[in-house]
């Protein structure tokens, strides 16, 4: 009599198998080797953004020409804290790339080979996401708040302004404008991996809402409605842009 051989279960597809994972102990080290990659990445690209730190600051200075002619600084040390505050700024958004694709390199290991096709995509939207922040803040939340901040005692007072002081508004707004422009790249790597879905976000429409407007009060200078609206507005559209990018990481995930 003829044996009849069961059909062998189905093997899980190659894509979604995730890497052997590791000891809390090899993450740790994991995580301090790419840590010290970043720091050295920025630690070089901080030392090249030095040499070109006068121009940088020129460039800087130029959303403020309208309103004041010069800057001052008031302690010796002064003027070296704001070269290394804007040469910092400029070293991250070079080291950008580097710093992604170290942040990539960690979390990889706990998703499957589809999921790590991803590594590329994240790291030049991460990038591209982070200066279009930078660019929105530098062309066009920048220039609305000074004139805003800077009008409110023209005629009665002069400003003098610390050029330290400037330069940490200027540098503390692109930054915060830069992160925050990569919500969509994070909502879309949540989704890849099941944390968010398009409905959840829909639902918590209203809640993120509320949010993102307190977020933008904090980040903007100055709490006027055209300078919340300029930074509220945005982030707003980048929320919807991310209920739409989770669609699609989901679809990719069914798949």
């Amino acid at each position: 009599m003829q044996t009849i051989t069961p059909p062998a279960p189905p093997r899980r597809p190659e894509q979604n198998i995730p890497e052997p994972k590791l000891t809390f102990a090899d993450h740790l080290e994991e995580l301090r080797r790419r840590l010290g990659v970043s720091l050295a990445v920025l630690f070089v690209t901080t030392g090249v953004s030095l040499t070109q730190v006068r121009r940088l600051i020129e460039w800087l200075q130029r959303p403020a020409e309208p309103f004041l002619t010069r800057f001052a600084f008031f302690s010796p040390t002064e003027p070296i804290a704001a070269y290394v505050k804007v040469a910092v700024l400029f070293g991250l958004l070079l080291a950008m790339p580097v710093i992604l694709a170290q942040l990539w390199g960690f979390v990889r290991s706990g998703l499957t080979r589809r999921e790590r096709a991803y590594g590329v995509a994240f790291v030049w939207w991460g990038s591209v996401l982070f200066a279009a922040g930078v660019a929105f803040a530098y062309f066009g939340l920048l220039p609305v708040s000074l004139r805003v901040l800077l009008g409110i005692g023209a005629g009665a007072l002069e400003p003098v302004i610390s050029i330290e002081r400037y330069l940490a508004f200027v540098t503390t707004l692109t930054f915060w404008c830069g992160i925050i422009f990569e919500l969509p790249l994070i909502v879309f790597l949540l989704a890849s991996v099941g944390v968010v879905t398009p409905e959840w976000l829909r639902q918590q429409r209203p809640y993120a809402i509320l949010v993102l407007v307190i977020t933008a009060a904090i980040v903007t200078p100055t709490t006027d409605p055209v300078n919340l609206a300029l930074m509220a507005l945005p982030m707003i559209g980048l929320y919807e842009v991310s209920i739409w990018v989770t669609r699609v990481a989901m679809r990719r995930r069914v798949g």
